[in-house]
């Protein structure tokens, strides 16, 4: 059979069959990759007997589980599309997904039962505990060798998180999981011995790819957390457990804030990785006081995820760059007439390669709008690059706003109001002004205790930027509404 990529986890398991690949330290199971893959073809078999052909969607309801990735191989071997849903989404939400979807069958754990009972639309379900377990037990597996992978097909769909608006189905192909494998492994120096945690929800492209898939994908082994656990984590740090980690800023914050973390031999991880939302400048020097080099980076659910990331050799030189362009990732920066700027100037974000989502499910107008007529993905981000190489981001574009004829990049400011001791996050927005056309106002999230008020962080933006960058006014806020990857919701603000 020729054409397409082996089956790559059936591959993993005939190089390294008794190496674990799967471990959930709450509840001590694992999985080999001998097993990993037998259950996956076992998983197949189950859907091909619930009537799940080739093309058909997988919906999938879960915390992080190790039958989590027995679905995901399984669809790939069955060429079926898994398609993960958002746990913290009520059912009304969850049924716009399902209509947009159509899965012909269910999977959900039992910490998500009362919400699938709840949808409107439910298709045919199976829950994740016995009843599954005794389907999977009763299916045959298929026949080996099993089918070969088309690289351009669907394998799932990551539903974005709506921050700007309505959820779209982002497509997710065999050929970007590989690219996204390649560009994240040798910015990391993956090895087959390495061990990496995943705890980000695997709803979220980070939760799947960063690092879990590129790790089972080199042979190495992740360990499951449910969901993002201070205490878990800080514990699996100091019993030395792990060699690459990824997170949000959020949870390097909370990581910060846990009392044995800073005590912990934290130079056993060789490479600390960190995307999703913007970094500040003030949480990577902290870091840098503990030794650690925070390798900032960026990348969106449509490139695969991961584009671009910071070398651990600059983490501390480069102090708010981005990094450049992984192996397989090409990007460029354009003005409004499409034409690459010159080193230094800010434009809009563009990126190419085998990485890059071909579009989203079901919505040739949203895809036509991605792209440009030369082929090229339009992040929405505006970005600088410098005569070195490396790119610095200056936020969305549909953020920036224009004070009294300047342009105001508000991930500029909230950078510089969470470097005052008592601003733990920030949030900056425009609004209309009869003088100046907007002004900024921010939103500000204090340390417990702290109480600054609109007069000092106002004298401290202006010791830092110039006058008409800094907010007009201060709103102060307990907690930011958040993405999944611990992205702000600013239209929730507003």
């Amino acid at each position: 059979m020729s054409g397409g990529l082996p089956d790559l986890i059936a591959k993993r398991a005939e190089l390294s069959p008794a190496k674990v690949a799967l471990e959930e330290p709450a509840t001590g199971r694992s999985c080999t990759y001998a097993a990993l893959n037998e259950r996956a073809a076992r998983a197949a078999a189950l859907m091909a007997a619930r009537g799940v052909g080739e093309g058909d969607r997988v919906a999938i309801l879960c915390r992080n589980r190790i039958e989590f990735f027995e679905l995901l191989f399984g669809c790939a071997k069955l060429g079926a599309v898994l398609v993960p849903l958002n746990w913290r989404m009520p059912p009304a939400e969850l049924d716009g997904l399902l209509c947009d979807a159509e899965p012909a069958l269910l999977f959900f754990g039992g910490g998500d039962a009362e919400t699938v009972a709840r949808l409107a639309g439910r298709p045919p379900s199976i829950g994740l505990d016995r009843e599954y377990e005794e389907e999977l037990v009763a299916a045959p597996p298929p026949p080996r060798p099993g089918r070969r992978w088309p690289e351009g097909s669907t394998w799932y769909l990551l539903y974005t998180s709506g921050t700007t608006g309505r959820p779209k189905g982002v497509i997710y192909t065999h050929r970007m999981a590989l690219a996204n494998y390649v560009n994240i492994g040798t910015c990391i120096d993956l090895r087959s011995t390495d061990t990496s945690v995943s705890f980000l929800p695997l709803f979220h492209t980070a939760g799947i790819n960063l690092h879990a898939l590129p790790v089972l994908i080199a042979g190495g082994t992740v360990l499951l957390l449910e969901a993002f656990d201070a205490e878990a984590l800080v514990a699996l740090i100091e019993a030395e457990r792990i060699d690459a980690l990824f997170a949000v800023p959020t949870v390097y914050q909370a990581l910060l804030d846990h009392p044995g973390f800073a005590a912990a031999r934290l130079d056993r991880i060789r490479h600390w990785g960190c995307g999703g939302a913007p970094l500040s400048d003030v949480l990577v020097e902290r870091y840098r006081g503990l030794g650690v080099r925070i390798c900032n980076g960026m990348g969106m659910t449509e490139t695969g995820p991961t584009a671009f990331l910071l070398d651990p050799a600059d983490a501390w030189e480069r102090i708010g760059s981005v990094g450049k362009p992984q192996l397989l990732s090409s990007a460029r920066i354009v003005d409004a007439d499409g034409r690459e700027v010159a080193d230094g100037e800010v434009g809009d974000l563009q990126f190419a390669g085998p990485g890059v989502t071909p579009g989203y499910w079901r919505n040739e107008a949203a895809t036509r709008a991605a792209f440009t007529a030369d082929g090229w993905l339009r992040s929405g981000d505006l970005a600088r690059r410098d005569r070195d190489g490396f790119y610095y981001i200056a936020g969305r574009r549909k953020e920036m706003f224009i004070s009294g004829g300047e342009n105001v990049y508000p991930v500029e400011v909230e950078n510089v109001l969470c470097a005052h001791p008592a601003v733990v996050d920030a949030a900056v927005l425009s609004e209309a002004d009869p003088k100046w056309g907007e002004v900024g106002r921010a939103y500000v999230q204090l340390a417990n205790g702290a109480r600054p008020d609109d007069v000092e962080l106002s004298a401290f933006c202006r010791q830092r930027l110039a006058a008409y960058k800094v907010p007009r006014r201060f709103e102060f806020v307990a907690d930011f509404p958040r993405t999944s990857a611990g992205k702000i919701q600013k239209h929730l603000l507003a």
